[in-house]
């Protein structure tokens, strides 16, 4: 199936929540032409690959697998631009990208949400993994754990999400064949990760970990 596009320098995954400040004018009529729909208010986030911040208008500068995003909330202003809130929704794969609109285009196909092998055993340790860096990375006491979700689909989006990386490796955790397959690269992830920060003793942006936003289904 076709789906707008809106490339861009991160990576959404589902569930997520994405605020935008849309100002170019091709999506600016992205905007609009969705908004006067009846029926969808969807478009795809495809992540830029380095080097293609600007011209990114080919399937060879976007990363293979993106994350639909559907509009929660539209804030429109007096010269066409809006601020978006928008949530992640389904992943798919990007095989071309058409330039017959204004804005871009894809040619995508939906890629499905499987649990995979070992995914509960997978899913612990990937918790355990997580709340271990975010203690070393926020300064969090032990008993100020934040609950992580109990669903292994949602989990693996969260830490994903929530984990310091570049968009090479959210890009890999995103594309995952499986939520047993994320969990299971998100917790070498996190491993790296952690040793790095004991070892440099260098901080990332902390903002990231104390908690993503995960919409409500």
């Amino acid at each position: 199936m076709e789906l707008p596009l809106f490339p861009l320098g991160t990576v959404l995954y589902p569930g997520l929540v994405l605020p935008l400040h849309v100002f170019e004018e091709r999506y600016r009529v992205m905007v609009r032409e969705l908004l006067a729909a009846e029926d969808d208010r969807g478009f795809g986030v495809v992540a830029i690959r380095a080097g293609h911040e600007v011209g990114a208008d080919s399937v060879g500068a976007m990363y293979d697998v993106g994350c639909s995003a559907d509009i929660r909330q539209v804030t429109p202003y007096d010269d066409g631009r809006y601020d978006l809130l928008a949530t992640g929704g389904r992943r798919f794969r990007l095989h071309a990208v058409s330039t017959h609109r204004p804005y871009l285009v894809g040619e995508v196909e939906w890629l499905d949400e499987e649990l995979g092998e070992d995914v509960t055993v997978l899913a612990a340790a990937a918790a355990h993994a997580f709340r271990g860096y975010q203690r070393l990375v926020a300064g969090q006491d032990p008993g100020t754990d934040q609950e992580l979700p109990g669903d292994p689909v949602v989990l693996s989006y969260l830490i994903s999400a929530a984990v310091v990386l570049d968009v090479a490796d959210k890009h890999r955790l995103l594309a995952a064949p499986d939520a047993a397959g994320r969990l299971r690269l998100v917790r070498g992830l996190l491993r790296r990760e952690t040793e790095l920060l004991r070892t440099l003793r260098a901080l990332p942006a902390v903002d990231l970990l104390r908690g993503a936003a995960i919409s409500p289904s």
